[in-house]
């Protein structure tokens, strides 16, 4: 089943999606998405992966994304290229699915749980400003969450008080403010919520194991990217000294930079994010690889309907799944303008969507916008057959 075309979706109305379908001979397309920094991913998708891939079997993933990487591992690869090849990857697995006629979760092995345990991101968009909300009244917006089904919620109440110091240091006047939403939710609804804390990596460890003492009488879920990736000694350090659990990292690109972390015990929960990490099969990668050190598993889910359909398939797959983030102001509100797949929640966990491959569409109505903006690569592409390894200048042109 060849790939006849690589296509790039972007709405105005919604500036952090690129939607990527992968259209095949015979008619079937396969949809991907990558999420933020979308003018290098788009520029990765069209000018360096879709020479590559075009006139390629689309059914051969593993085969495909190794030819992708070998060619990407010449110049790095842990950025724009990757989002891309993640964004494209997943297509594929769309594409097979609908193919074969059987869900991604099938595909991958089956379902280890029939229903998804999510945390809430509490950002806001359109009609739903849960980012407002939590700064104004953070129990309010916890008992709404519970109303909706929703059992623990995130919120990132020290990241404003970084701008001043550049993360340096932190007063015990500025975390009395930051504790304030904290003590809203537990006045609120007592531990019926949990409480995750996103730091956004703002601080330096000193200022954390501030934060982190000051957090510690809340029974916080987690402290998540506590501090930047690049520093995983220092992370260690920390969790040395907190009895909250850290989680790291989303900034961890392939099972390649996730190993180390690992090895090392930088944290005891670890997270990746399927539409920046190399896509669904590098996912599950990680996955397993997590496991055999006892790890369990984030899957950072902040983009749209696609990326999340892929979480909820992946998260009923992987045995050592931890959570999967969601946001309600996302899946409440604009998922529904572009799919067909508006994500249903009961006590805490979230519905696997249904039917083949990731089990979503695209709205007609979505990709009839004025404000959509098209670019398509097609044709028989550059290479020829694939090639793993070898000579960098034997295929220059495809450079």
């Amino acid at each position: 089943m060849k790939i006849t075309a690589i296509e790039s979706l972007h709405w105005s109305a919604f500036p952090r999606l690129l939607v990527v379908r992968v259209h095949s001979e015979g008619g079937l397309i396969g949809l991907g998405e990558t999420v933020d920094k979308l003018p290098a991913a788009r520029a990765a998708l069209h000018g360096t992966l879709a020479p590559l891939l075009l006139g390629q079997d689309a059914l051969d993933i593993e085969g495909l994304w190794r030819f992708a990487m070998d060619n990407l591992m010449y110049h790095g690869f842990a950025g724009a290229e990757t989002r891309a090849l993640s964004a494209l990857e997943m297509a594929l697995w769309d594409l097979m699915g609908k193919h074969y006629d059987a869900p991604l979760c099938h595909l991958l092995g089956g379902k280890t749980r029939a229903a998804i345990p999510t945390y809430n991101t509490c950002i806001g968009f359109g009609d739903w400003p849960d980012y407002q909300a939590w700064h104004e009244d953070a129990g309010a917006l916890a008992r709404s969450l519970l109303g909706d089904g929703i059992q623990a919620m995130k919120i990132w109440p020290f990241d404003r008080f970084s701008e001043e110091s550049f993360g340096q240091r932190i007063s015990p006047a500025q975390i009395d403010e930051g504790l304030q939403p904290i003590r809203q939710i537990r006045d609120a609804v007592g531990k019926d919520m949990e409480i995750g804390i996103e730091c956004h990596f703002r601080w330096n460890r000193v200022s954390m194991e501030r934060i982190a003492r000051a957090l510690e009488p809340y029974d916080i879920l987690f402290l998540e990217d506590a501090l930047p990736a690049v520093h995983p000694a220092e992370i260690k350090a920390l969790g040395a000294k907190t009895h909250i659990p850290l989680v790291g990292s989303e900034l961890l690109m392939t099972r390649w930079q996730l190993r180390e972390w690992l090895e090392e015990g930088v944290t005891p929960i670890v997270m990746t994010d399927p539409v920046w990490n190399g896509g669904v099969g590098e996912t599950r990668k990680i996955a397993a690889l997590a496991e055999t050190y006892g790890v369990p598993l984030v899957l950072h889910n902040v983009a749209g309907p696609i990326c999340h359909a892929a979480c909820m398939h992946l998260g009923a797959h992987i045995p050592n799944l931890y959570y999967v983030e969601s946001v309600r102001a996302f899946y409440r509100s604009y998922f529904g303008i572009l799919s067909d797949f508006t994500p249903q929640i009961s006590a805490g966990q979230l519905d696997i969507p249904l039917g083949p491959g990731l089990g979503i569409q695209l709205n007609d109505a979505a990709l009839a916008r004025s404000d959509l903006n098209r670019e398509i690569s097609e044709g028989e592409g550059l290479a020829k057959g694939r090639r793993h390894m070898g000579d960098h200048w034997a295929v220059a042109e495809l450079r």
